[in-house]
């Protein structure tokens, strides 16, 4: 049996309602034996204060009978219930404000290459959100985040 197309939306709304959010979602494996690979953090989360094992256990343990319900992989799906951990990835606006002023991880196409950055502030105006960042020389550019292709909390060590 297929996965159901609307799975990941669904997923989203039965990881809100336990008051987390989904950061990642990675459907592999096999038709029959799919593997669901599911990365949350708490909406309220900062550096240093994200989800623990705990609550990914109890996470995954309130899925598994609504994903045995729904006849995924005819029970033999495997679920992974994981936190983003200290790199997690930024995509949306409200996960930059989050985390403004921490070191990030950058990858643009249209500036050739990689860079470590911090944000400064986030731009919502126009309908194409923006971030501002401020590279190691001091230097602030604004990009839309359409031309990020890749961001990632940088863990200083």
């Amino acid at each position: 049996m297929p996965l159901p197309p609307d799975l990941p939306r669904e997923l989203a709304e039965r990881v809100t309602a336990l008051g987390y959010e989904v950061v990642d979602l990675k459907v592999g494996g096999s038709r029959r034996r799919p593997r669901l690979a599911l990365r949350i953090d708490r909406r309220d989360s900062g550096p240093g204060h994200g989800v623990t094992v705990d609550e990914c256990a109890a996470v995954s343990r309130a899925l598994e009978p609504w994903l045995d319900g729904l006849g995924v992989g005819e029970g033999r799906y495997m679920l992974e219930v994981s936190s983003p951990g200290l790199e997690r990835p930024l995509r949306r606006p409200d996960e930059w404000r989050r985390f403004l002023g921490e070191p990030v991880e950058v990858l643009v196409p249209s500036l050739n290459g990689r860079f470590r950055v911090r944000a400064v502030a986030v731009h919502e105006e126009g309908g194409e959100p923006s971030v501002e960042l401020e590279f190691p020389t001091g230097v602030r550019r604004t990009l839309k985040l359409a031309e990020i292709k890749e961001a990632r909390l940088a863990f200083e060590w």
